[in-house]
């Protein structure tokens, strides 16, 4: 983090330079030493180096600093944090350190005095680096990590999103290593809402299947969501080819058993087991299999029977159900035009309809219908939900448009 510590050059033939602050002298015997020490700090001849350097014998303010600097750059090279501080706290002692370069340097130290574990000077550092007009980025996520050490997990958040906030603000890049850090503070804050829309924030950076199930199976195992929206969450996992392990099969299988919709658990069942996740010989996935495949058969025979009565209802709760069979057997088009109903008739949760109608238009390659109806689904579980399905369409959309 911290640089190399930029000083004069010793081998200036002029003994006096004049700047803006006290004027730069060296004596011709301490510049001919600084150059020998210089010359080994080049080569990287770091026991040369110290030894040239601990014989340097400063008489003016700027010696002391010239001293000090060339300490700094050995301690660097050493990699060794505390004499590096040390050396930064002689430096200061001058009064040669070049205004423009202070504030930098008071935050370095701060960092510094933080690798030690000295949490108060690095605090002291950076409230002063600051009152010398240095509150950078990196000073504020230097701030969070001092509050984490300190445990104050609650300070250490609202620094870090103050971070994000301004990483954002200046059209540069989140590292994705705030945004994870992010995500584990806001876990443990139990702010599910946080968790799901930096998962989304970072979901839009990198999207494999991978970063797809670790994002929707890490949502799913805290968030404390109703089961028909676990269950599209699923359904997003399976369309992104994400599900990778027996539970996630089994979990998806068993939700979609529990809604009522056997057709669709007997199709994650077999998919399961041609995927290799899941076999025959286990028990749980082989007993459901047998209860849902005559259920499944039943299900959909009655579906010209539920389109009658969700014609004829006063209300939108059975147009819903239907559009939710539809759904569940993969027929988005006639799914779309029962939710449709459902929201003209009223009389049913509007979050999770125009969640539902969203999910519908966007399996039906409706992806601007989609984007419409899922910013309607404002209710906290189905607008986590819809956010999900959104930046997976944001994703299908990039797909599809020419490079």
């Amino acid at each position: 983090m911290a640089g190399m510590l930029a000083t004069a050059p010793v081998s200036a033939k002029k003994k006096k330079i004049v700047v803006a602050g006290p004027p730069i002298t060296m004596s011709d015997a301490f510049r001919a030493s600084a150059a020998d020490a210089e010359a080994a700090l080049k080569a990287r001849d770091t026991a040369t180096a110290a030894s040239r350097i601990s014989a340097l014998m400063p008489t003016t303010d700027f010696e002391a600093y010239v001293a000090a600097g060339m300490r700094y750059q050995l301690a660097v090279q050493r990699r060794d944090v505390q004499a590096q501080r040390l050396a930064l706290t002689d430096l200061f002692k001058t009064t040669a350190v070049p205004r423009t370069e202070a504030p930098r340097l008071r935050f370095v130290a701060g960092y510094l005095s933080f690798m030690v574990g000295n949490y108060d000077d690095a605090t002291a550092q950076l409230d002063y680096a600051k009152t010398l007009g240095y509150d950078g980025i990196d000073a504020i996520m230097l701030r969070a990590d001092i509050a984490l050490r300190r445990n104050k997990p609650k300070e250490a958040r609202l620094l870090l999103r103050e971070a994000l906030a301004r990483q954002r603000a200046s059209g540069q890049e989140v590292p994705l290593a705030w945004i994870d850090r992010a995500i584990s503070m806001a876990y443990q804050a139990e702010d599910w809402n946080e968790v799901g829309a930096l998962y989304r924030e970072r979901l839009a950076r990198t999207a494999t299947p991978q970063d797809w199930r670790s994002a929707l199976t890490n949502y799913l195992s805290a968030a404390d969501l109703e089961s028909q929206a676990q269950l599209d969450l699923y359904r997003l996992q399976a369309a992104n080819g994400a599900m990778a392990s027996e539970r996630d099969y089994q979990a998806y299988a068993q939700l979609a058993e529990k809604a009522g919709f056997y057709a669709e658990a007997k199709a994650i069942i077999e998919a399961g087991r041609k995927a290799g996740k899941l076999t025959a010989k286990q028990a749980a996935t082989s007993a459901l299999l047998k209860s849902v495949t005559p259920k499944a058969t039943k299900e959909i025979a009655s579906l010209p029977a539920m389109a009658k009565k969700a014609a004829a209802a006063s209300s939108g709760k059975e147009a819903l159900a239907l559009g939710d069979n539809y759904v569940s057997l993969g027929q988005f088009p006639q799914a779309v035009e029962q939710y449709r109903l459902a929201l003209t008739k009223g009389g049913v949760d509007a979050g999770r309809v125009n969640a539902r109608l969203g999910i519908a238009l966007a399996r039906s390659g409706d992806y601007a219908g989609a984007q419409a109806a899922l910013a309607q689904a404002t209710d906290s579980d189905w607008a986590n939900v819809a956010g999900f399905w959104s930046t997976w369409i944001d994703q299908q959309n990039a797909k599809s448009s020419p490079a």
